[in-house]
């Protein structure tokens, strides 16, 4: 297999640029680490941009339309910048029966946000999971990463307001 000796330039001198290095190197540099390293990308920075897709598919050699068909067709990624807070609200079968939609509802009339979107002032992102594997927790969300099982709106927003201003 043909092993190229150097990485193209990446888009800016920031060092989280390397552990995405470390990923496609670590599989060879080949077209298949594409989804381990937009992974590497996302995890890095959050997001991937136009200059971080082109980065990756320059240095694994493939097309830029095939890393962005990838990175728009998993759910996982996403190509704007996050928020600074995020909230992730399971809409699996167990959430949905336990109200999960008062949930989703709430968070739209007190932020005026919608499932993958960020509010205006950039402080959050409201996003969705098909499951998060705790059905016996649901209705469930998580704040910044922190589990809320069986979580009213009512609860669901003091935390967010906790959260976001310092208060509930």
């Amino acid at each position: 297999m043909y092993q190229k000796s150097k990485f193209p330039e990446p888009p800016t001198d920031d060092k989280r640029w390397h552990s995405v290095q470390v990923v496609m190197r670590k599989h060879g540099r080949s077209p298949h680490a594409l989804i381990e390293s937009l992974h590497a990308v996302q995890d890095a920075f959050g997001y991937l941009d136009r200059d971080a897709l082109t980065y990756v598919a320059r240095s694994l050699d493939v097309p830029l339309s095939k890393a962005y068909g990838v990175a728009t067709f998993y759910q996982y990624f996403t190509l704007k910048p996050p928020g600074q807070h995020k909230c992730v609200v399971c809409t699996g079968t167990a959430c949905y029966i336990k109200g999960m939609t008062e949930l989703l509802d709430a968070l739209k009339e007190k932020y005026g946000v919608n499932v993958e979107q960020t509010t205006e002032d950039g402080t959050l992102t409201l996003q969705s999971a098909c499951c998060i594997g705790t059905c016996g927790l649901a209705p469930i969300a998580t704040v910044d990463g922190e589990d809320l099982g069986k979580v009213s709106k009512e609860e669901l927003l003091a935390k967010l307001e906790e959260v976001l201003h310092g208060h509930s």
